[in-house]
């Protein structure tokens, strides 16, 4: 539930640059002056290139889906008229009961692994980016729990993630390779590892 503007005032949080106490949901430092917004709402011109990217990605894999779905048709049309040539067998076999849906999995938390994963696959974020875009109380406002059960029970491979942000900054922004390996290891930035943003880079011309 959102919170009161009465309780906003009389919270406070601490300010990740300075360390200074700063009023919960401040945008801007009163100490060091740091920009505390979303990271989408400082980097508006980098969310609506990666916006078109995805939009891109998605005409491109329906496209994919509808070739794959003609060629299964008629894959699946000439298997039938084989069988059908066959004789049918003298005993029906048993069809096996749908597994049961687990119900003891809260909603929320379905719902967050559920936004987690169209985070990494199709805007390509690291495991800690898609972490505070759950949370944040300017992105899905999930629970700390649902977020981790979302992080815990995701499929992703952050490395390849890492990589693909590197060639957008390379390709879109023309960034040298020094920045474009601090902009993805930044707490400001796109949060990867070390290791992960290192990977990105010596394999970014391949």
């Amino acid at each position: 539930m959102p919170k009161s503007n009465e309780q906003s005032q009389g919270q406070t949080k601490k300010c990740p640059k300075c360390q200074e106490d700063i009023q919960l949901g401040a945008k801007k430092c009163k100490h060091c002056g740091a920009d505390l917004r979303n990271w989408f709402v400082k980097h508006k011109i980098i969310t609506g290139i990666l916006i078109l990217f995805v939009i891109g990605i998605i005409g491109s894999a329906m496209g994919d889906n509808k070739e794959t779905s003609n060629n299964s048709n008629g894959a699946t049309n000439s298997s039938t008229v084989q069988e059908n040539k066959k004789e049918e067998p003298s005993e029906t076999p048993e069809e096996k009961p749908a597994p049961a849906k687990d119900a003891t999995i809260p909603a929320e938390y379905k719902s967050a692994l559920n936004k987690a994963t169209t985070y990494a696959k199709t805007m390509h974020m690291s495991k800690q980016g898609v972490y505070d875009q759950l949370v944040s109380e300017y992105g899905e406002k999930f629970s700390t729990a649902a977020a981790q059960y979302a992080i815990d029970n995701m499929k992703a491979d952050w490395n390849a993630n890492a990589l693909a942000k590197a060639k957008t900054y390379q390709d879109t922004m023309n960034m040298s390779p020094a920045a474009i390996h601090d902009q993805l290891t930044s707490e400001y930035g796109e949060k990867f590892t070390q290791a992960e943003a290192d990977y990105a880079i010596q394999h970014l011309n391949d």
